[in-house]
C-alpha cells in the first residue's frame, strides 16, 4: 500500500512544470522558510515569542535525533533506490524511514501552535504538510515515512510543551546571553514574558 500510493503521487512528476516548481521550492526550501520564521520571531517578537523559538529549535532537535536512531533501526531504502521513479530532486541513498524534512517541519510548526501564536502556526503547518507531500511527489520518500514524521513531531512538540518548566531555563539562559551581547539592537518590548 505504501508504494501504490507512492506511486499515485509521485507518477505525476515530471509532467506538470508549475507543480513540479511547487514541489520542488517546498522539498528544497523547507528549512530556509522555517529559519526565516523563527529568525523574524526571536528579532521582532517580544520574550514569549524567544521562548517559542528555542523550544522549536529543541523540539526539532529531539525529533531528528529520534528520526537519526529510527533510520538506523527500521533502515529502508529511499524509492528511487528500489524502483523506477520520476525523480525531480537528487538525494542521498541513506535511510528513507522517517522524513528529516517532515519531522523538522512539523516539530516547528506545532511548537509554535502549542505555544498558541495561532495564525504563524498554522501558516507553518500548512507549510509542513506541503512539504511533506512534496517529498514523496519529487520521489525522496514514501508516504509512511512522512505520516511517522508527523507521528515523531506530534509526541515531541507534546511532551517538550508538557516540560516547558524543565526546558525553561534553557530559554532563559539564552535570551539573557542574547540581552548581554552589546551593539545588538532589542525589541522595545523583549522585556515582558
Amino acid at each position: 500500500m505504501n508504494y501504490e500510493i507512492f506511486q499515485a503521487i509521485n507518477q505525476n512528476a515530471g509532467h506538470q512544470p508549475l507543480w513540479d516548481g511547487l514541489m520542488v521550492f517546498f522539498t528544497q526550501f523547507a528549512f530556509p522558510v522555517f529559519a526565516l520564521v523563527l529568525l523574524l520571531m526571536w528579532f521582532l517578537g517580544k520574550e514569549k515569542d524567544k521562548y517559542t523559538v528555542v523550544y522549536a529549535a529543541i523540539t526539532a532537535v529531539i525529533g531528528l535525533v529520534i528520526n537519526f536512531v529510527l533510520g538506523h533501526i527500521f533502515y529502508e531504502n529511499r524509492p528511487f533506490v528500489t524502483h523506477h521513479v520520476n525523480l525531480l530532486v537528487q538525494h542521498a541513498k541513506d535511510s528513507s524511514f522517517p522524513s528529516d524534512h517532515a519531522t523538522g517541519t512539523f516539530s516547528i510548526a506545532l511548537t509554535i501552535l502549542w505555544r498558541k501564536h495561532r495564525k504563524i502556526g498554522i501558516g507553518m503547518l500548512l507549510f509542513a504538510i506541503c512539504t511533506g507531500i512534496s517529498r514523496v511527489y519529487v520521489g525522496n520518500h514514501y508516504p509512511f515515512d512522512v505520516l511517522a514524521s508527523i507521528i515523531v513531531s506530534l509526541v515531541v512538540s507534546g511532551l517538550v510543551f508538557a516540560l516547558q518548566s524543565v526546558f525553561e531555563p534553557i530559554g532563559r539562559a539564552i535570551i539573557t546571553f542574547y540581552n548581554r551581547i552589546p551593539l545588538v539592537p532589542k525589541n522595545e518590548h523583549s522585556i515582558s514574558k
